[in-house]
């Protein structure tokens, strides 16, 4: 079990791109509830693989981890839904389905995670987008969207369930400078708002601007810049 005020912990983990390529050794970090920190390193260093076992799309193959209140060493299929109804991930290519509108992308991650009244679908659907900036989106297309509101429409999805982390890879790295900075304003005010974030990035210059504490994967290993 965790401590209360912990909502991630790492402790003695490796970190495997496969079965049999280790990318991170003895990974020993804790993020508390409401911490906002950055994850950066050279593309190929681990950064993405380390998210991915984090909301157990790789597995935990030694070491102990866990992540609200699941233990990610010990994991079972079944399990892994409703570990990622408690967290919410944001992807660098957006991975929204381009046939069907922002609302009906929407609504098919809730239908998916379990829930059943339409009502209050609707509700939560209308509330993400309102703290993303996009409530006049639900009837538009993907393509009718720009890169950064797409982005925004991908963070309104990882909120849905109302997560107590978000683990962000690369939010930013397909936007120009100043919708960058509009991204990250959002996940500032979703911070703000309570919910923990551990964000991957490459995007020095705006790591620079809004400093957090930073965890650095480097020669195989995390370390505390």
């Amino acid at each position: 079990m965790l401590p209360s005020n912990i909502i991630l912990s790492l402790k003695h983990a490796y970190i495997y791109q496969s079965e049999s390529t280790l990318v991170l050794s003895d990974v020993n970090f804790d993020i508390e509830k409401g911490e906002f920190l950055y994850l950066i390193g050279r593309t190929g260093s681990g950064k993405s693989s380390l998210l991915k076992t984090l909301y157990a799309d790789l597995w935990l193959e030694r070491g102990l981890g866990y992540i609200s209140d699941f233990e990610l060493h010990s994991i079972k299929k079944s399990q892994i839904p409703y570990l990622r109804r408690k967290i919410g991930v944001v992807f660098q290519d957006f991975q929204l389905f381009m046939d069907r509108n922002i609302h009906d992308n929407l609504y098919f991650i809730l239908e998916a995670t379990g829930w059943e009244n339409k009502a209050k679908m609707n509700a939560r659907i209308s509330i993400v987008l309102a703290q993303v900036g996009l409530e006049n989106s639900l009837d538009k297309f993907p393509h009718q969207l720009s890169g950064g509101e797409q982005q925004r429409v991908v963070i309104a999805r990882a909120l849905l369930n109302e997560p107590q982390i978000i683990l962000a890879d690369e939010p930013t790295g397909n936007l120009d400078p100043e919708v960058s900075e509009q991204i990250m304003k959002t996940f500032e005010d979703i911070n703000t708002a309570g919910t923990a974030i551990l964000m991957a990035s490459h995007d020095y210059l705006l790591i620079e601007k809004h400093k957090k504490r930073t965890l650095k994967c480097v020669d195989g290993l995390v370390v505390e810049q």
